[in-house]
């Protein structure tokens, strides 16, 4: 019989600045896929994959989060939470949690969907001895996305940037033991690449035990970065479910002769007669009003407060927009920053 999975940690702390204007409203893991909060989704694959236990760390419109999750039932998963008052990064994120961690874990990022087996995965990882396996896959867009360079055998040389050259996509899941977080001062804001894994790869043992792996595989990858990768990421899932698009989200209304087109509808939105919407964004409680046509728009109510939620960092700079209805409409991805 197979040893039980370590818990995993999903990075849901993030802000989500490049998924803006979406993130005002929920953070970037509550925003749904095809009718599902992402972190759900990510969930529904853990537990399918035979993971336990999960802890998520929470910053930006935390509430968002843990209205969807509760404590996992309804993904078979037992959650805990690690709250972060000031957001501590990709590495202090993990080290503010091991306490609810154990000796070693998984690490998911909230913001993307994968499908690598996490058995094989650990497998790997337990073999070679290594801190931290990183999940690879053949690298998609290598302007757009950095990269993990990596030897034929798994020995991770170094991290390149977007437009840096061949390299491996990390697809956003890894395994780590607890001793490779240990050392950081807790509490405190650090990152992986470009802070602790770049330190972990100058240790004299970064070539054996102790140092990164890589282990590749075909894993699916979707990004849910910004509005227009998010938008991708609801219609892939939407048609892998046998749909020709997500349906609206609860208690929203689409008059019969409105026409959607590779839109998505949240909650509480009212689309009213005669509407024309393509490559849309609508989210909750918007109420357009009718004869509405739009094309490659997202669509936020006027309530919805830019940076509230996370507030420590002050406010977002809003992309322009002109109101229809009740509703602040902008070009998509016309809000996208930089940062997670």
């Amino acid at each position: 019989m197979p040893a039980p999975m370590p818990p995993a940690l999903v990075l849901t702390a993030g802000r989500g600045r490049r998924l803006a204007p979406l993130t005002d409203i929920r953070a970037k893991p509550a925003v749904p896929v095809a009718g599902r909060a992402l972190v759900l989704r990510i969930l529904d694959w853990l537990a399918g994959q035979g993971v336990e236990e999960a802890v998520l760390n929470l910053h930006h419109r935390p509430e968002t989060i843990t209205r969807s999750v509760g404590y996992g039932a309804a993904a078979g998963v037992r959650v805990r939470y690690s709250w972060e008052p000031v957001l501590l990064g990709s590495a202090g994120g993990p080290r503010q949690a091991l306490p609810l961690l154990g000796p070693r874990f998984f690490v998911v990022n909230g913001d993307t969907l994968a499908d690598l087996n996490l058995r094989e995965l650990l497998e790997d990882h337990l073999r070679t001895g290594a801190a931290v396996t990183l999940g690879v896959t053949a690298h998609p867009d290598p302007a757009r996305y950095g990269g993990v360079l990596a030897a034929a055998d798994g020995r991770v040389r170094g991290f390149a940037p977007a437009g840096g050259g061949a390299a491996a996509l990390f697809v956003g899941v890894q395994v780590a033991e607890a001793s490779a977080f240990a050392d950081l001062p807790a509490g405190q804001p650090a990152a992986t690449v470009g802070g602790l894994y770049d330190r972990l790869l100058r240790f004299p043992g970064g070539d054996g035990p102790g140092g990164i792996r890589a282990r590749a595989g075909s894993a699916r990858f979707l990004d849910v970065g910004t509005p227009s990768d998010y938008l991708a990421a609801c219609m892939a899932v939407a048609e892998e479910q046998g749909q020709r698009a997500p349906t609206p989200g609860a208690g929203s209304e689409v008059h019969p002769t409105a026409a959607l087109r590779r839109t998505v509808v949240w909650n509480r939105a009212v689309i009213g007669p005669r509407c024309r919407l393509e490559d849309c964004i609508v989210t909750d409680d918007v109420h357009l009003p009718a004869g509405t046509e739009l094309r490659g728009a997202v669509c936020v109510a006027r309530t919805a407060v830019p940076g509230s939620g996370g507030g420590r960092a002050g406010p977002r700079r809003v992309a322009p927009a002109r109101v229809i209805g009740n509703a602040r409409v902008s070009p998509l991805d016309a809000g996208a920053g930089a940062g997670s």
